[in-house]
Parts: structure tokens; C-alpha cells; sequence
């Protein structure tokens, strides 16, 4: 869009201010991610849930266990929920997560839930395509800067119905877990983390943008439980989320997750409590 007013005379000194990180995440809580990996090393395997392509299903993961989720068949991308198992309306907070670790997440973040609770939720220990880093047009993997897809604006844009977007297939997914109708379900439905994604903002505009993702079968990514989760995975309608999405058009696969109980707990853990923040 064309500014629709003239620079003022101090416009260079102004853009060059020097910007500041407006969180540390230096003061962060250490996640231990040495004890996390060798508890997982000596995990086994107790649950597969595989998720079909443009369907959305639900898993549960007690503390203190871990869980994959793995590309398989062919390039793919899935829209992560997480709840807690406790009580569902303390969710994953992508935005906060966002502020705390950046636009994408990979090896020794953390997925931090919602307040009045702000505690970690789960931590990431593993992450096969943490060497794509960042790309030439700004892009990265595993974003939590887009919301999900989903019927409300694919209909707000194109004016046509769609009922398998992420939005829609999380929905359906967390209404059969919990044994409510959708309606009930869809207001604890929450932005997602991007799993296998590509995204970034484009550098004259700042739009949004999305690119075919650099997965490949038997690349995944490994989260440590930190409290009792309900997780909710949709196999993005996508794709690779090279063309497009919420279409039937673009070549889909299927996501498998995974659980693995570890013998013990891992070192020096212990559940996190909810914040201590309390009002006057």
C-alpha cells in the first residue's frame, strides 16, 4: 500500500533505531533437555494414533511421557493442539509461546499454555529438520504465526463451504474425545502449532506466506509432556502447503503420533505448577 504522506525530515534516524528482543528467554526456566533425551533414549513405545489425511483426530500423553509425530507416505503438514487433560480451557497459547521463542519453534522450546496458568505445557527434545534454519525469503518450519485454516474465512474469501479445514477436523476430533456435540467443542479449539510447515512473512509487504515443506517420510519431531495433555493433530487438506490449502486438490498423507512411557521420570523433573502470579 502507498503511504499516503511525505517522510518527515528525521525519517532515516527514526528507521534506525536499533530494535530491542522484547523477551530474554536467557531467564527462561531451564527445560533440562539433557535428562529429557536420555529418559526418552530408554522410552518405549505404547500408542500409535494415526491421523488420516484431512481428518483431525485426538491422543492423550500423561506427564512425564513423550510424544513423536512422524511423517509418513509423503510430504505433509498437521495443525497441533494441546489441552490440558485437567481441565481443556487451559490451552496451548501460541501467541505468548511466539513471544517467548520466536515465529518458529524447534529443539528446546516450549509450548506454554494459557492464563491464568502460563506454564509449559510441553517442551521440544527432538526435531529432524532443525538444519533448515531460516531461507532465503525469510522462511522456516514448525510456525506459530499462522491461526489454522478454516471454513470461517475460506468462506469470508471464496464465498464456498469447506469442512475439512484444521479448524474444522480439530473440532470434530476434540467433540469425539470428549463425547460433546461440535458446537460445544469449537470454543476450545485455539491457534495451532504449524507442524513440518514452511512459512514466513514476506519482506515488502509482510504478508503471510507458506511454501512447499521440507518433510519427507521418517522426519519427525519429539515433545516431552510436561502436565497431562489431550492433543489434537490435523492432517492438514494442504498438503506440503505448496499450492494451496482447504481444497481437495492438493496431495495429502497421513500423520502418525506416537507415545512412549520411559521407565522413570526423567532427572530433576517434576510437573510444573501454574504461575504464581496472584492479584491484589
Amino acid at each position: 500500500m502507498d503511504s499516503d504522506h511525505a517522510p518527515p525530515p528525521d525519517a532515516a534516524e527514526r528507521r534506525a533505531i536499533r530494535p530491542v528482543i522484547c523477551y530474554d528467554p536467557a531467564t527462561l526456566p531451564d527445560a533440562g533437555l539433557p535428562a529429557l533425551r536420555a529418559a526418552r533414549d530408554a522410552a518405549r513405545l505404547v500408542h500409535e494414533t494415526l491421523v488420516p489425511p484431512r481428518e483431525g483426530r485426538c491422543f492423550t500423553v500423561p506427564a512425564g511421557h513423550f510424544f513423536a509425530i512422524v511423517s509418513v507416505d509423503g510430504p505433509q503438514v498437521g495443525d497441533l493442539n494441546l489441552w490440558s487433560a485437567a481441565d481443556p480451557r487451559e490451552r496451548f497459547y501460541s501467541g505468548k509461546t511466539r513471544a517467548l521463542h520466536g515465529t518458529h519453534l524447534t529443539t528446546g522450546d516450549r509450548m506454554w499454555s494459557s492464563f491464568p496458568h502460563l506454564r509449559p505445557m510441553a517442551t521440544i527434545i527432538r526435531d529432524t529438520l532443525d538444519w533448515y534454519g531460516i531461507d532465503e525469503y525469510g522462511g522456516s518450519v514448525h510456525d506459530v504465526i499462522g491461526t489454522r485454516c478454516d471454513p470461517y474465512t475460506h468462506r469470508l474469501l471464496s464465498g464456498a463451504d469447506y469442512h475439512h479445514c484444521c479448524h474444522s477436523n480439530l473440532t470434530r476430533a476434540l467433540a469425539a474425545h470428549l463425547g460433546v456435540p461440535p458446537h460445544e467443542a469449537e470454543p476450545l479449539v485455539h491457534d495451532v502449532l504449524n507442524v513440518f510447515m514452511c512459512t514466513g512473512f514476506t519482506r515488502d509487504t509482510g504478508q503471510y506466506f507458506m511454501k512447499a515443506s521440507p518433510v519427507r517420510p521418517g522426519d519427525r519431531i519429539e515433545f516431552f509432556a510436561e502436565i497431562d495433555l489431550i492433543g489434537g493433530l490435523s492432517a492438514c487438506p494442504g498438503g506440503d502447503c505448496s499450492t494451496e490449502h482447504s481444497s481437495d486438490t492438493a496431495a495429502c498423507y497421513p500423520l502418525l503420533v506416537q507415545v512412549y512411557a520411559p521407565p522413570s521420570a526423567p532427572q530433576g523433573w517434576s510437573p510444573p505448577r501454574s504461575s504464581d502470579y496472584r492479584w491484589p
